[in-house]
């Protein structure tokens, strides 16, 4: 599944509503979430069809200046699992 990172400035933090669900729909969208603190809003889009080089795309489905907001692309992804412990020796 493809992923995109937009971090947009807290002031322009996006409304989500259906034209802007619908937008993102069409550039392959099938899930976002949302992540702020006072300074910063981060946009993660995921979905199959999603092209994660067309951030400047999803940011104008999000109403989002291109001068103001930057598009992140995954460059890494792991799942982590417990270790056991098995007395000292890691295997």
């Amino acid at each position: 599944m493809a992923q995109l990172v937009l971090l947009i400035p807290a002031d322009q933090e996006p409304s989500l509503g259906a034209r802007r669900a619908e937008a993102l729909a069409r550039l392959g969208v099938t899930s976002v979430s949302v992540a702020l603190d006072e300074r910063t809003a981060a946009v993660i889009l995921e979905g199959w069809a999603l092209d994660p080089s067309r951030g400047a795309e999803a940011l104008a489905a999000l109403g989002a200046s291109e001068e103001d907001a930057r598009a992140l692309r995954l460059v890494a992804q792991m799942a982590v699992s417990p270790a056991t412990d098995t007395g000292g020796i890691w295997r």
